[in-house]
């Protein structure tokens, strides 16, 4: 406790860092207040219809992400997801796209080009989602929640949706530069963590009124949370370092010295990306059934819409698994890993430079990339067993999958800026024993 409380003034003493934390809450402040704000022409009263069907599935997860805005008909409903969803296709376009990859290596002028791409490519989405969430709208609340309807109510809304989705992304970028940590990731987080509140709530309820051990369960559960939170965070920070023996010249010297560095290869670097691509698959079958009425074809996607059915679960670790090597291997190169570090005169002891080099990283990264494909798999499946075992739809989803995941990178990410600034003024750092590593091992991004 007292060197939390010695870690808190060092914090406040610089001024810097205590300037971006206070811009950073206020921002996200402006956010949680937003999304509170009903659409203009909805009785916020009337919402009961719209809670029930965000209480699970794939709308449970979007008002989970969205903090509540989505249940709440709010001017910022959208959140920042189809922000996401348009980085995810300009990402993937980087790989198959001649122009896209061009931009990727022409420095800041590029990256701030592919930047105004996806902003664009993220209105043209808005403008498809928010008809599509009137139209839900429409349909799961009574006549008598709206007090104005018809053409002029879509397209107003449409317009202000719009708008919210774009201020709550620019509201991300505004923390990025002027707060600490990355916006976008953050504002995520702060969603998924103001479910929390009401979730372990509605836990604790349900156990207080069951007979014989209800307390006792809900004190196990909470164990059984930390633990996997725990599992989770060595799985964010795992690393393998590869020894690279360095030929470093000596700075007005002819002489060379050998400088021993090392390559870090991550157990899961495809982070949460594989989740999200599973998961956005996994939805297909169910949105079979609104185009046809073949019995089968029902039948298959009605065991699809089971989230704690087998063959929902199993289908969705095998798909975490071949997403993460495929992500896996179209962020990490070891033909580039292996040129970049021929050029600068690099070599792994043992290992000689050219194709063997970019074998052997192959070979080490398809060995690490296995276990944590698994656990990341298990991860995935976890709010299913939590289900089974009788905890709360609300609550089981902090037991795994993607909301899990993103509360343990952003905040490894968001701690360890504000360490490198203590340790940048010479202050003590937030751990006593060693640095507290994020998922890029700097300032952490989103994906």
């Amino acid at each position: 406790m007292k060197k939390f409380i010695e870690t808190l003034k060092n914090i406040y003493k610089i001024e810097d860092l205590r300037s971006r934390l206070g811009i950073t809450l206020f921002f996200l402040l402006i956010y949680r207040l937003g999304s509170f704000v009903a659409l203009p022409g909805i009785d916020p009263a009337q919402l009961g219809e719209l809670k029930n069907q965000t209480s699970d599935g794939l709308l449970g997860l979007l008002d989970m992400f969205s903090g509540g805005a989505f249940s709440n008909a709010s001017i910022f409903a959208l959140g920042i997801m189809p922000y996401i969803s348009a980085s995810i296709v300009i990402q993937l376009m980087g790989i198959a796209v001649p122009y896209f990859q061009r931009l990727q290596k022409e420095g800041e002028s590029g990256r701030r080009k592919i930047n105004q791409i996806t902003r664009y490519l993220t209105v043209v989405i808005l403008i498809f989602q928010a008809p599509a969430y009137l139209a839900n709208l429409t349909f799961q609340l009574p006549d008598s929640a709206f007090a104005v309807r018809g053409a002029m109510f879509t397209v107003t809304s449409t317009i202000i949706l719009t708008a919210g989705s774009m201020f709550v992304m620019w509201l991300g970028e505004r923390i990025t530069d002027k707060g600490i940590g990355n916006g976008i990731s953050l504002i995520i987080m702060i969603g998924i963590i103001a479910n929390l509140p009401f979730a372990v709530f509605a836990e604790f309820i349900s156990r207080l009124e069951q007979q014989g051990g209800g307390m006792v369960m809900f004190l196990i559960e909470f164990v059984v949370l930390f633990v996997v939170f725990m599992l989770t965070i060595l799985l964010v920070q795992g690393t393998r370092r590869i020894p690279v023996q360095y030929a470093k010249r000596i700075v007005g010297n002819k002489q060379y010295g050998g400088v021993r560095q090392y390559i870090p290869l991550k157990v899961n670097a495809a982070g949460v990306m594989p989740i999200i691509f599973a998961q956005a698959i996994m939805f297909v079958p169910i949105s079979l059934v609104g185009f046809t009425s073949s019995e089968s074809v029902s039948g298959f996607a009605a065991a699809f819409a089971d989230h704690t059915g087998f063959w929902y679960n199993f289908t969705q670790f095998v798909l975490v698994i071949l997403f993460t090597y495929f992500y896996t291997a179209i962020t990490i190169n070891p033909v580039q890993m292996a040129e970049d570090m021929k050029k600068n005169g690099g070599f792994i002891p043992g290992v000689k430079p050219g194709k063997r080099t970019v074998e052997f990283l192959d070979t080490v990264m398809s060995r690490i990339t296995l276990p944590g494909s698994i656990f990341l798999g298990i991860v995935t499946i976890l709010p299913a067993f939590a289900m089974i075992a009788g905890i709360n739809t609300q609550f089981a989803y902090f037991y795994g999958g993607t909301s899990l995941l993103i509360l343990v990178g952003v905040v490894l990410d968001t701690l360890q800026q504000i360490e490198s600034h203590l340790l940048m003024r010479h202050y003590d750092g937030l751990m006593k024993s060693g640095r507290i590593k994020g998922r890029t091992g700097g300032a952490g991004s989103m994906m």
